[in-house]
């Protein structure tokens, strides 16, 4: 696993991106220099940077990287594939929907369990952005984001993007 960091327009800053030969393993706002090793494979490094600047500029609505799952497994991966199978730029779904459309928790009687069991996955996704956890909302509202209010900034940032939240005066994206 090696790491880049791409720069990005998002209220957190750059990303910090980690690739194996299978594809991106990981990615988190807010860069780090410290990720070591470095990708040297230039290749790689313009790859990811090209996809990500341009999903993040508004001229493409998939970023079309591979993703290497190493990083998750068992009801995690299956929630995650759920979503990027689901749920399309543009659009939301609820915690609650999430979890029902995934066919994890088909057994949890508990109301809300599954929800909020969700709302751990999306926290603890290794791959942000390329999953799109910014897409899973609260059934009341926008929900949570890591990184507290600077993450909120971010969801609220990639939802604007997408078309689901409006610009408001101090929109910094694309039009």
């Amino acid at each position: 696993m090696s790491w880049l960091t791409v720069p990005t327009p998002l209220p957190s800053g750059p990303m910090h991106i980690a690739v194996t030969p299978l594809g991106v393993a990981a990615a988190g706002y807010g860069g780090r220099g410290d990720e070591t090793p470095p990708c040297t494979d230039g290749a790689k490094v313009a790859a990811v940077t090209d996809r990500i600047g341009a999903y993040l500029s508004g001229r493409s609505r998939k970023l079309g990287l591979p993703i290497d799952w190493s990083l998750s497994s068992g009801p995690h991966r299956a929630v995650l594939q759920a979503l990027l199978r689901e749920v399309p730029y543009g659009r939301t779904i609820t915690y609650g929907e999430l979890a029902a459309r995934s066919g994890v928790f088909e057994d949890v009687a508990e109301p809300g369990l599954a929800a909020r069991t969700v709302g751990q996955m999306m926290a603890a996704n290794p791959v942000a952005l390329l999953v799109p956890c910014h897409r899973v909302v609260a059934a009341d509202g926008i929900g949570g984001f890591g990184g507290g209010r600077v993450g909120i900034e971010v969801k609220r940032w990639l939802l604007t993007l997408e078309g689901v939240l409006e610009p408001t005066l101090d929109w910094n994206g694309p039009l």
